[in-house]
């Protein structure tokens, strides 16, 4: 069953998957991150921009076939379709089509605003309501 978890108490959603994808990178593990559009866009912005030694390599799911082959993070949209299913971030509202398909889901709620928190305790009830027992790792205690 997929491993579900909930790093909670983020001050910066995008920082935080930024160095989520660099430890999937370093570990050698594929991760698709999934969210919409405008997200994307600034997730893949980030990534490029990193220090020259925590660059981290990754592509569009919309890529040449090759480019895919070779590239450990993916970004894509909610419910496009991605080939490896290793390990899936999602900076969605909703939970991810086809998040069953991954080893596990990584769920990055905000510190700060409240709309996240609304729509990731919807996101908890719901894994629960088909069987998962979600683990929530709180980083604002983990940090303090």
């Amino acid at each position: 069953m997929t491993q579900i978890d909930f790093h909670t108490g983020v001050p910066d959603r995008l920082a935080h998957a930024c160095r989520v994808a660099r430890k999937a990178l370093r570990s050698g593990r594929h991760l698709v991150i999934s969210a919409p559009e405008a997200l994307l866009r600034d997730m893949d912005r980030m990534l490029w921009n990193m220090a020259p030694h925590d660059f981290v390599a990754h592509c569009r799911a919309d890529a040449a076939a090759q480019m895919l082959e070779v590239s450990p993070i993916v970004l894509a949209l909610p419910g496009q379709e991605v080939a490896r299913h290793e390990v899936l971030l999602n900076l969605d509202d909703e939970i991810a089509p086809g998040y069953a398909a991954y080893g596990q889901v990584v769920e990055v709620v905000s510190a700060h605003d409240p709309a996240d928190l609304h729509h990731a305790r919807q996101r908890w009830k719901r894994y629960r309501e088909l069987g998962h027992d979600p683990v929530r790792h709180d980083l604002h205690q983990e940090s303090g």
